[in-house]
């Protein structure tokens, strides 16, 4: 599958589909209309029970370097409230699909705030990251206060948001921002081979897996605990859980069917 807008580049390797942002002009900066054309292309593939993983990447130079400036730059405190600015993009961190955001070159402002929507991370060793709203007069708004805070701690997110200092991928991935780092040539193959093993598994084990461990940054230990065990005693209605038990006993490789 070959698709996607002028702001999209959509590629489709079995169950595994790759999203290229394609604003070369402005390193990808993140538009309305880019996420208009984001949300319109990934629905349907939210609902394909033949899709099991998406890729999210950019360029060797930007995964996106952030939301689109000259958009915003004249609005007022009113309009950005009245359209409740930003708001739409939880609908692609809601996507029960998994998301690898396979990160080359800068993902700054937005651009780290996509990446950190995404279940994965895996960039390239000179992969640069950073919050650096604050050098705009502003904060991050896309989730970056909030999702980084949970993923590398206060102290780190203060020092990145209150400076807007960049990050390396080294740095990124020692604090728990990044899954993994790879040479620069390596990212996209390296996150099509992850997608394919993610999709390669029954899809309620995928989804559930996923729900528990977001869980488990909003809620306490004990109701995170009783939502993972429900979701486990959940699974054994699935015909995946008697394929997978079954295959294992046997000594043989599961044929997941995602029912």
């Amino acid at each position: 599958m070959r698709g996607g807008g002028c702001q999209l580049k959509l590629e489709r390797h079995g169950a595994v589909v790759t999203v290229r942002l394609h604003r070369p002009h402005v390193r990808n900066a993140l538009s309305g209309d880019l996420l208009t054309e984001l949300l319109d292309a990934l629905r349907p593939l939210d609902r394909d029970p033949g899709v099991g993983c998406l890729v999210v990447t950019g360029s060797e130079q930007a995964f996106a370097a952030g939301a689109d400036i000259r958009e915003m730059a004249g609005r007022t405190a009113v309009e950005m409230a009245a359209e409740d600015y930003f708001a739409a993009w939880e609908e692609f961190a809601d996507l029960r699909l998994p998301k690898i955001a396979a990160v080359n070159g800068v993902a700054l402002g937005g651009g780290c705030e996509l990446a950190m929507m995404c279940d994965l991370v895996i960039a390239g060793e000179s992969a640069v990251f950073g919050q650096p709203e604050i050098k705009l007069g502003v904060i991050p708004g896309i989730g970056g206060t909030q999702r980084l805070t949970r993923l590398v701690g206060r102290a780190k997110a203060m020092d990145l948001i209150l400076t807007g200092r960049p990050m390396s991928a080294r740095e990124a991935g020692d604090c728990g921002l990044v899954s993994r780092v790879v040479p620069d040539d390596r990212v996209l193959p390296e996150a099509l081979e992850a997608a394919a093993t993610i999709a390669s598994y029954g899809r309620a084990a995928v989804r559930a897996a996923r729900e528990c461990v977001d869980r488990a940054l909003e809620s306490g230990l004990r109701d995170g605990i009783r939502f993972e065990r429900r979701s486990f005693h959940a699974l054994f209605a699935t015909e995946d859980q008697k394929e997978g038990m079954t295959a294992f006993l046997e000594k043989r490789a599961p044929a997941f069917r995602g029912r």
